[in-house]
């Protein structure tokens, strides 16, 4: 048997195995392959405190299996992931996922359509979708109700989830995601579907709430840079489960470096903390 690795100390002490107090995410050396395919491959990755990350690319780069594996729905099959201090693998998972906020497109489907909307975003205390014989508080209602008014979304209370349009189902199901008041906010395609009043209804909570000093480390996946949400501190672009690059964002989303993730030629544009894309001639 082969000696363990040492692992270098860094300059205050602390080893380089060890995350530190403020990292919520951590990956080192992650690759993920299912049936023989490679879905990411050599990813380091850390998310501190406070940022907020947008990570872009096309279809099959890899970024949902990176959520996931943020979600503590996915164990990787190479390399180490740090989760909020604790390492997969020696944690229970659902005590970790429950320090953590999710909004997907997934989960949209799973929720019954005869569900009050306040039923849907207070249950996320209980960690389940549908009312059976909870017993809520105040508090709870309290808590679910400011997280509508905060998204823009308290008429809906009393509406049936059925009922709702694209946008309004998904101003629900982040207001669902922040109910349980989560140290990590992670936003899966949240525009998906969205026409442009509903997306930019979106943006401008998803704008808020990354102004909001009190609010959850973000991290949220998109295919789009228009959706990119202005106080956003920090991007991934991702091709073919390889990160083409990362870091702040002003430094990322750049054209040439949204032309190599989309393997096409791009022009990247910004006006008033907005971008824009599209095809060169």
């Amino acid at each position: 048997m082969s000696a363990p690795r040492p692992v270098s100390p860094t300059v205050d002490g602390r080893t380089d195995d060890r995350p530190h107090a403020d990292e919520i995410v951590r990956m080192r050396d992650v690759s993920v392959r299912r049936s023989g395919n490679t879905l990411l491959g050599e990813v380091g990755w850390t998310v501190e405190l406070d940022e907020r990350w947008v990570v872009i690319g096309p279809n099959g780069a890899g970024k949902t299996t990176l959520l996931r594996l943020a979600a503590a729905e996915m164990h990787a099959t190479i390399g180490t992931v740090d989760l909020l201090g604790e390492r997969m693998g020696r944690v229970n998972v659902f005590e970790l996922r429950e320090r953590i906020g999710l909004a997907s497109s997934s989960l949209a489907g799973r929720v019954p359509s005869d569900e009050v909307v306040l039923d849907v975003v207070r249950s996320a205390g209980y960690g389940v979708l549908g009312t059976w014989h909870e017993t809520y508080e105040a508090i709870d209602d309290g808590r679910a109700e400011a997280m509508l008014e905060v998204l823009g979304a308290a008429p809906l209370a009393d509406r049936e989830y059925g009922t709702l349009s694209s946008g309004e189902r998904q101003r629900t199901l982040l207001a669902r995601a922040l109910m349980t008041d989560p140290e990590l906010l992670l936003l899966d395609e949240p525009a998906a579907g969205l026409d442009l009043g509903g997306r930019e209804d979106l943006v401008a909570g998803l704008t808020a709430l990354a102004a909001d000093p009190d609010g959850p480390t973000m991290v949220m996946v998109t295919h789009h840079v228009e959706e990119i949400p202005p106080g956003f501190t920090h991007a991934m672009l991702l091709r073919e489960g390889r990160i083409v690059a990362q870091g702040l964002l002003d430094d990322v989303m750049t054209s040439e470096n949204l032309s190599t993730a989309f393997d096409q030629p791009l022009e990247l544009l910004s006006r008033r903390g907005r971008f824009t894309a599209y095809r060169k001639d």
